[in-house]
C-alpha cells in the first residue's frame, strides 16, 4: 500500500532541509583529504555511544519501555547520549514511540508501514503531520523533568558543541566522519526498525501489527531487529529470545546488572517456540 499524492501532507521544509544538508555533507567523506582511520574510528565509537547507549539502550529500552532501572545519574547520561543522535528531543521521541506501540500499523501511527517502505522509513519525517497532543501525554512521566526539558530543547546545540570538540581534536575529517557520516548511519539504522522490520523477516508471535524479526537489522541496530519479539513483549529488556537471536544491547544490560547498576530487569514471560 502506498500513499496517494493527494493524501500527502505538505513538506516539512525545516526537517527536509536539515536531512538533505546532513546527507550531502556526509558525501564529503568521499574526498581523500577527509579520510583518516582515526576519523573512521571516531565515527564507529560515536555510532555505538549515540546509537546503542543513547537510542537503543537508553531512550528505547530504559526510558520508553522502562524495562529496567538504573540510578538517576546514569539515566541522565543515557539521555545525553541519545540527544547526540539528533533524533529530536527525548520527550518527543519517547512520546512518539509509545504512541506507535499503541497504534502500530494503524492509520494514526505516524510511520504506518502499510503506507509503504519509503513512508515508514523516512517519508513521514519529511511531511507536516497533524499535531497530536497525545504525543506529550504519552511522555508525561518525563515531561516535567528539567533535565529532559534541557535535552529536548537543546539537542541541536549539543551537536554543534560536539562538532567543535571534534574539529579541535582532528580537524575536518573528524567532523565529517564523527558528525555527518555517523548521523546518517545512525538515522538509517534507526529507521530500518520502522520500515524493514515491518516488512522483511519472520514472526515468532502473532501480534496485531506487521512486526517481523530481521537478522540483518538486528546486526546494525544492536539487537533492535528482533522487532516481532519486542512487539509481543514490549516490556522485556531482552529482544533476542531464541539462542541465535543475538542481542548486544541485552548483553550491555546484563553487564550493567552484574555491576549493580541495573535493577528490576523485566523479561518476556515465555521464550519463543
Amino acid at each position: 500500500m502506498t500513499v496517494a499524492k493527494s493524501e500527502l501532507p505538505v513538506f516539512n521544509w525545516p526537517t527536509t532541509s536539515f536531512m538533505l544538508a546532513v546527507h550531502l555533507a556526509a558525501l564529503l567523506a568521499l574526498l581523500p583529504s577527509n579520510f583518516s582511520w582515526g576519523a573512521v574510528g571516531v565515527a564507529l565509537l560515536l555510532h555505538w555511544i549515540t546509537g546503542c547507549l543513547g537510542i537503543t539502550l537508553g531512550w528505547h529500552r530504559l526510558i520508553a519501555h522502562r524495562s529496567f532501572q538504573v540510578p538517576t545519574w546514569l539515566e541522565y547520561f543515557f539521555v545525553f547520549c541519545g540527544s547526540l543522535a539528533c533524533q529530536h528531543g527525548p520527550i518527543e521521541w519517547v512520546g512518539l514511540h509509545r504512541h506507535h506501540h499503541v497504534y502500530s500499523d494503524q492509520s494514526i501511527d505516524h510511520h504506518d508501514s502499510r503506507k509503504g517502505f519509503w513512508w515508514s522509513h523516512m517519508g513521514w519525517l519529511l511531511r507536516e503531520l497533524p499535531k497530536d497532543i497525545e504525543i506529550r501525554r504519552f511522555a508525561r512521566d518525563i515531561a516535567n523533568d528539567p533535565v529532559y526539558h534541557f535535552f529536548n530543547n537543546y539537542f541541536l546545540a549539543l551537536q554543534f558543541a560536539l562538532a567543535l570538540i571534534l574539529y579541535a581534536l582532528g580537524g575536518w575529517p573528524f567532523v565529517v566522519w564523527g558528525i555527518f557520516v555517523r548521523l546518517v548511519a545512525v538515522y538509517h539504522c534507526t529507521w530500518l526498525v520502522n520500515s524493514a522490520t515491518h516488512k522483511f523477516g519472520y514472526r515468532n508471535y502473532e501480534t496485531e501489527d506487521a512486526s517481523t524479526n530481521c537478522w540483518w537489522v538486528a546486526l546494525v541496530t544492536y539487537g533492535e531487529g528482533w522487532h516481532n519479539n519486542h512487539h509481543a513483549f514490549q516490556y522485556s529488556a531482552r529482544h533476542g529470545l531464541r539462542w541465535w537471536e543475538i542481542d548486544t544491547t541485552w548483553l550491555m544490560i546484563r553487564l550493567l546488572q552484574l555491576l549493580g547498576l541495573a535493577s528490576r530487569v523485566k523479561l518476556a514471560e515465555s521464550e519463543a517456540p
